[in-house]
C-alpha cells in the first residue's frame, strides 16, 4: 500500500465523518461547522491531485465566503436548533434504493475500472494553472461568472430583507 493510498483512505474517512456529523447534527451551528470540515477535505483531496489553484478556491469560496453566509443567515434567523421536519413515505425507500445504486456503481467502478483510466496523460500542459483558469474565467466565462456574483448578491439581500423587522413607533 502507497503512502498516496494511506493519505486518501484517511482523508475519505474524515470527508465521509464530516458529511455524517453534518447531516445527523442537531445544532445548525455545528452542521456548518461540519460542512467546513468537509470542505476543507475536499480541498486536501485537490491538493493530492495537483489542483493548487481549485484547492485555494475551494477554502476561500466555500469555506470562507458561502460558509459565513450560511452561519450569518443561520445566526439572524435564529435557527440554531433543527427541528424535527416531516417526511413522506415514499422518502425514505427511494432514498435507500438511491443510495444502493449508487454504492453498486461505485463498486463496479472501483473492482473492474481500477488502474485503467490514466486521467493526467490526457491533461495538456498548463491546464488548471491560475493563469489559464484566470484567461478562461474572464474571456470566455465572463457571463456566467457576473450571474453567479449577481445570484449571491441577491440571495444575501433577501436574507436580510426577510430577516429584517419593523421598527415600532
Amino acid at each position: 500500500m502507497t503512502a498516496e493510498l494511506i493519505v486518501f483512505f484517511i482523508l475519505a474517512l474524515v470527508a465521509v465523518g464530516a458529511a455524517l456529523g453534518m447531516l445527523f447534527s442537531k445544532n445548525a451551528i455545528y452542521a456548518a461547522i461540519f460542512l467546513v470540515l468537509n470542505f476543507a477535505t475536499v480541498a486536501v483531496f485537490f491538493l493530492t491531485l495537483g489542483g493548487a489553484f481549485i484547492a485555494i478556491t475551494q477554502v476561500a469560496v466555500y469555506a470562507g465566503a458561502i460558509m459565513v453566509l450560511f452561519l450569518f443567515v443561520i445566526m439572524l434567523l435564529g435557527a440554531d436548533q433543527l427541528g424535527q421536519s416531516e417526511t413522506l413515505g415514499w422518502q425514505r425507500p427511494v432514498a435507500l434504493l438511491l443510495g444502493l445504486v449508487l454504492l453498486v456503481e461505485t463498486g463496479y467502478v472501483l473492482f473492474t475500472q481500477a488502474g485503467q483510466i490514466d486521467v493526467a496523460a490526457a491533461l495538456p500542459d498548463g491546464f488548471g494553472s491560475p493563469f489559464e483558469v484566470g484567461k478562461l474565467l474572464f474571456n470566455q466565462y465572463l457571463l456566467p461568472f457576473e450571474v453567479t456574483s449577481v445570484l449571491l448578491l441577491v440571495a444575501m439581500i433577501g436574507a436580510i430583507v426577510l430577516t429584517r423587522q419593523e421598527k415600532k413607533k
